[in-house]
């Protein structure tokens, strides 16, 4: 009993117990915005609350286990990683269910939903963070050869990952872990180039679908469903809902359009809107905050880190953090495209929630770590 007191203590004095607790308050306060959204269902709430309750207890044992291990004893099986990266999503292919959008992007199992693309995030972060640290030490990171390999990283994830949203998270992360890799800007463009016309090949080819392009283009042509019937559809009532709650909001569980369910996936990826409406902009600002303050932390723990690893493990989650916040809440404004990208810690989602803690649990894991702060940052 002594031993486990002490081993407890021990934790709570080296873990990153603050981003625990802006995590755990981030959780609860979606957990309350769920219940909201879902109250009138058929079902009710509890169907919802009871996956995100479950979910987020695994997501507080995923930080501490997580914390607990060291990042270099994870990264040096990187081919362990690549491989797994490859078999979990290939499998999508063959077993994937849950289909949206056209797309297959959930493995079940017993009834249970898991998102590969979800779990995808760490293992590219370790293994892409792992290949820079060993292209900085061991060879030129600005060169053409050390640039084609880690652009491999980002080839096959482009390949195998079936959904938008998430293969525009991988983009984000890949361009911000480089950028602060200190890779040159010469690259950045070059890149950006074949990017572009990549794209344009693509819809020349006719390889997107019209209601993909469409989906994109939208918030910034109006001519796209003037009548905001179709891919206007969500944003339009998302914007209503956001408005109508004024600064004070409507009240908690009486919201005008989420109690009647006007908002589509007001429970998911646009919960957003749930705040807007029932808690006003008071409340917006207080989602808006707490994000921050996750991802603050997150780029913070990188800056004071030991090694170049753990340095860029940690501003790869924060930028993933940082991409799916602004693209949410964007989306929920109408003012980017409607992608499927659900709000971190809010919306609804056990694999989204479960693999957000184990993320910080790696965040917590280097700062515990962190003997004393470099005097300049390593990437």
């Amino acid at each position: 009993m002594k031993r486990a007191l002490a081993a407890t203590l021990d934790f709570t004095k080296k873990a990153d117990m603050l981003l625990l607790v802006l995590c755990v308050i981030c959780s609860i306060f979606g957990l309350v915005l769920i219940w909201s959204s879902t109250r009138n269902f058929s079902g009710g709430a509890w169907p919802y609350l009871s996956v995100q309750i479950g979910a987020l207890i695994l997501g507080v044992i995923g930080y501490v286990v997580v914390s607990l291990i060291d990042l270099d004893s994870i990264a040096r099986h990187w081919k362990l990683l690549f491989v797994f990266n490859v078999v979990i999503l290939v499998s999508l292919f063959f077993f994937g269910v849950g289909i949206a959008g056209g797309y297959r992007i959930w493995l079940r199992f017993f009834g249970i939903g898991i998102q590969p693309s979800e779990i995808v995030k760490i293992t590219f972060i370790i293994m892409f963070a792992y290949h820079i640290q060993y292209l900085k030490e061991y060879k030129d990171i600005n060169s053409f050869f050390s640039l084609l390999q880690l652009a491999f990283h980002f080839a096959y994830l482009i390949i195998l990952i079936p959904d938008m949203g998430n293969t525009l998270i991988f983009v984000f992360i890949f361009a911000a872990m480089l950028y602060l890799a200190d890779v040159k800007l010469r690259w950045f463009l070059l890149g950006g180039a074949l990017l572009v016309a990549a794209f344009f090949i693509a819809w020349e080819l006719e390889l997107f679908h019209g209601y993909q392009m469409n989906r994109i283009l939208a918030p910034f042509d109006p001519n796209i469903d003037p009548g905001n019937i179709g891919v206007r559809f969500q944003a339009h009532r998302s914007r209503i809902a956001i408005a109508s709650g004024q600064i004070m909001g409507q009240g908690l569980g009486q919201g005008t359009q989420t109690q009647a369910g006007s908002v589509p996936a007001q429970w998911t990826d646009f919960i957003f809107s749930v705040a807007g409406e029932e808690l006003g902009i008071l409340g917006t600002i207080a989602v808006i905050l707490l994000l921050a303050l996750v991802i603050f932390r997150c780029f913070y723990v990188a800056a004071k880190a030991r090694d170049t690893l753990s340095a860029l493990t940690c501003a790869g989650v924060g930028s993933f953090m940082l991409f799916q916040t602004l693209e949410n809440i964007g989306m929920t404004l109408g003012l980017l495209p409607v992608i499927g990208i659900a709000l971190p810690f809010f919306g609804y989602g056990g694999s989204s929630l479960v693999t957000t803690f184990v993320a910080m649990g790696l965040v917590s894991g280097v700062k515990m770590r962190t003997v004393s702060p470099w005097k300049r940052p390593l990437y």
